[in-house]
């Protein structure tokens, strides 16, 4: 964070301070809200939490060098008090981005936001220095805290932001207003929290809304291939930048940045000539998976308005790997079995992009005798549309001709097996197992040489372990894992 005496953050935040003898000085640390992060100069936020109460670490944390507490009450130590550590930690964001005149470049999408912005992020590195998004830390506590690791050297701050209901996206953005707004896609996940999609697409154009207007610099960064992100175009005041895969031209709007030409290799990676209005060039992904294009393309028109010339994005996009775990994070055993742990989320679309990745990646092992398995998982916050979904995702795994499908879990799981099994799959080809623990026993029992294992399911079944325990195997730590975090 830049630089701030107590007395400007506790104005920034309409707080009291307490027990301060100098509020003259200076927060020089990083904000944090977990009481090991804190370092010398450090302003700690105390949450309370169901499991742990931050009020409970104050002296802790000011022992440690925190300089001080942001806190709801006094806590016998250096505290500024307000009456919400939320709100006030937002409003410190704001205040911050506000001094640092940095361009904040925000993105959403029901798919590929975190994968995006890792891209977005190693573009515009190389351009500028850069601040973005940790992981999946894209809501309403997340993004102020990584706006608060910007510092008076930052020149891009990259945010990713989610939302679970319509107001979300509208409150992220009076934190951190953007000046150029990213909308991926409008797809499956939430729609049960949503009610549909046209309700997710009413939550995510909120992110075109909030930009400034065209003669301000604002820029709306829009997928030409989804109708309803399309659509967005008509709720800003922004100038707006299409990309997309189709075609140069959709429903007589031009897009600025396409692919041409693209192919899987027998890995798996997406080679693609990538288009613009300023030239073409070639990109061989080291990310998995077709999906991937869209999202680089994205990567490009942000990158553009920003001033990178395509041959530097294209290179860019050709050396970039995944920053965040568990993202189609690729790992081959010396044995010859390779695991790709995407156990982070699920939602169909993603799902589906996982499974002809998986498909693509086996073509070449099959060849030689190995097999594909697709260990599969509940994809959460369906709704009603859950029971179509699951089963149409077990019916993919058939025809994509993937050899093994271990589904895990309950009700859901079942759906999974259960669509294989109509869709063909016979015998031992689809198999329905408990928990992860049985998944694993099965995997150490039949895996072989020369298999490809998927592991995929929603962040609350936690089949990360099963990738993990795989990795483990034979003494194997998965240190030297391809596309691991950088």
């Amino acid at each position: 964070m830049i630089p701030l005496t107590l007395a400007e953050v506790a104005r920034a935040v309409g707080g009291s301070t307490h027990d301060i003898p100098d509020t003259e000085v200076r927060v020089t640390g990083p904000v944090v809200r977990d009481s090991r992060e804190v370092v010398p100069g450090a302003l700690f936020v105390a949450f309370a939490g169901a499991k742990a109460d931050g009020h409970d670490f104050a002296a802790d944390v000011v022992a440690a060098g925190a300089v001080a507490v942001l806190a709801t009450r006094p806590v016998g130590v250096p505290a500024i008090v307000v009456d919400d550590v939320q709100t006030a930690l937002g409003a410190l964001a704001k205040h911050v981005i506000e001094r640092l005149g940095a361009t904040v470049v925000a993105l959403t999408g029901s798919a590929g936001k975190t994968s995006t912005k890792d891209l977005i992020a190693q573009l515009l590195e190389r351009h500028a220095p850069t601040v973005w998004t940790p992981g999946s830390l894209n809501n309403e506590i997340g993004l102020p805290l990584t706006a608060l690791s910007a510092d008076e050297h930052t020149r891009h701050l990259v945010l990713e932001m989610g939302a679970r209901g319509i107001g979300h996206i509208s409150y992220l953005t009076g934190l951190t207003p953007p000046r150029i707004g990213l909308v991926l896609n409008v797809g499956s996940a939430h729609i049960g929290e949503f009610g549909g999609r046209e309700q997710i697409a009413q939550a995510k154009g909120e992110l075109v809304e909030a930009l400034p207007a065209a003669a301000e610099g604002g820029i709306a960064v829009l997928n030409a291939d989804d109708p309803l992100v399309r659509a967005m175009a008509s709720r800003t005041k922004a100038r707006v930048v299409y990309f997309g895969e189709s075609a140069r031209s959709v429903d007589g709007v031009d897009v600025e940045v396409t692919a041409e030409n693209v192919r899987l290799n027998d890995r798996g990676q997406a080679v693609f000539t990538l288009r613009t209005p300023t030239g073409c060039a070639e990109v061989t992904l080291r990310l998995y998976g077709e999906h991937h294009v869209s999202n680089a393309l994205a990567a490009t028109a942000v990158a553009r308005e920003l001033g990178m010339p395509v041959d530097e994005i294209a290179t860019a996009l050709s050396e970039a790997g995944t920053l965040s775990h568990w993202r189609m994070e690729v790992t081959e055993r010396p044995d010859g079995v390779t695991v790709v742990n995407d156990a982070y989320n699920a939602n169909p679309e993603s799902m589906r992009a996982a499974l002809r990745t998986l498909a693509a990646m086996g073509r070449s092992s099959q060849a030689r005798g190995g097999r594909t398995w697709a260990v599969l998982g509940k994809m959460a916050e369906l709704g009603g549309e859950a029971l179509v979904e699951h089963d149409a995702v077990g019916r993919l795994a058939v025809r994509l001709n993937v050899s093994k499908l271990v589904a895990v879990g309950g009700t859901e799981a079942a759906w999974l097996q259960m669509g294989a099994y109509n869709e063909g799959s016979w015998g031992e080809e689809s198999v329905h197992v408990s928990d992860a623990e049985a998944a694993i026993d099965l995997l150490r029992s039949e895996v072989r040489p020369g298999d490809v294992v998927l592991v995929k399911a929603s962040r609350s079944v936690g089949l990360e372990s099963v990738a993990l325990a795989l990795l483990e195997a034979d003494g194997f730590d998965g240190s030297a894992r391809e596309g691991a975090a950088l």
